[in-house]
């Protein structure tokens, strides 16, 4: 089962190798991650997505909680959850292609962000399964770089309301 993890953890050098560090030796590939400071100063939050069972997860999240520098872990997978993926993709395109390029990126509410002679850059963000349909769209004219952010994700409403 694919798991979102959201960690608040103190923002202090180290603390990134620490906590993949630990899901590496206890034999979890990290899918995705993407670590951005909070609306506090001095705390970073750190998404990441791990594929596992639930038992095997709840240890992983007991085993985060004891690391000094993390200061809260939430399994989000079963709450309502917001998630997003940034990306960039570059692609091939001729005078004749950037038409339909355009109006795929437009329907995928995207946004052309450089053009050249022969390529088009574009900015597409959302969940993990719009961004791999719009890949799969790109991949006949021809991707030349692709770069993605990692999985960002907030649980819906506040946390009064969750409480």
């Amino acid at each position: 089962m694919r798991h979102v993890l959201s960690a608040l953890v103190q923002n202090q050098p180290g603390v990134l190798a620490q906590i993949t560090g630990m899901l590496a030796s206890r034999g979890f590939n990290i899918d995705s991650l993407a670590v951005g400071e909070t609306e506090v100063k001095d705390l970073s939050r750190m998404t990441f997505v791990v594929v596992g069972d639930d038992a095997e997860l709840e240890q992983v999240r007991k085993q985060l909680d004891k690391v000094v520098t993390v200061v809260k872990v939430m399994d989000i997978s079963s709450e309502n959850f917001v998630e997003r993926d940034l990306m960039l993709i570059k692609v091939k395109s001729d005078s004749k292609q950037r038409v339909e390029i355009s109006l795929l990126v437009e329907m995928f509410r995207g946004r052309v962000v450089d053009v050249t002679h022969d390529t088009l850059m574009v900015e597409v963000s959302g969940t993990e399964g719009k961004i791999e349909a719009f890949v799969d769209l790109m991949r006949p004219f021809g991707i030349i770089e692709m770069a993605r952010t990692g999985r960002i994700a907030l649980v819906r409403g506040s946390q009064e309301e969750r409480a």
